[in-house]
């Protein structure tokens, strides 16, 4: 049977900012073929700044509690703060993972780096200054 810490229970059994947001302004979806999680992260930004955040997951208790407080970690950041978020911050966050449960914080990492690259490379042209 594997341990999970209460912090990683707590967002497994009630996870924060789960569903999908109406008209996101980028999403990214990253799966691990081996375990078989796949996680959709949407976001909302503005003024540089991530005003919305949600994720669905299909997944592990592991994979679900990762998504959620990666959530909790990038909402109200900038998208240069969010950027900075590491897997470790992920881990840290949830109290620790059992080693084997580990690829899920780098899945959580990918799928918010990849929906700022996504937003970022949507919205290029119209952030010039003026």
């Amino acid at each position: 049977m594997v341990e999970y810490t209460k912090k990683v229970m707590e967002h497994f059994l009630h996870p924060k900012n789960m569903g999908e947001i109406k008209n996101p302004d980028a999403e990214a979806q990253v799966g691990n073929p081996v375990c078989g999680d796949v996680m959709k992260i949407q976001i909302k930004v503005e003024n540089n700044q991530i005003k919305d955040i949600k994720f669905k997951t299909l997944g592990c208790a592991a994979a679900i509690a990762t998504s959620s407080v990666l959530t909790e970690l990038a909402k109200g950041k900038t998208l240069e703060e969010a950027e900075k978020i590491s897997r470790d911050d992920i881990v840290k966050a949830l109290g620790g993972l059992p080693p084997h449960k580990l690829h899920c914080s780098v899945l959580a990492h990918e799928a918010l780096k990849k929906a700022i690259e996504n937003y970022k490379k949507k919205y290029k042209p119209k952030n010039k200054s003026k």
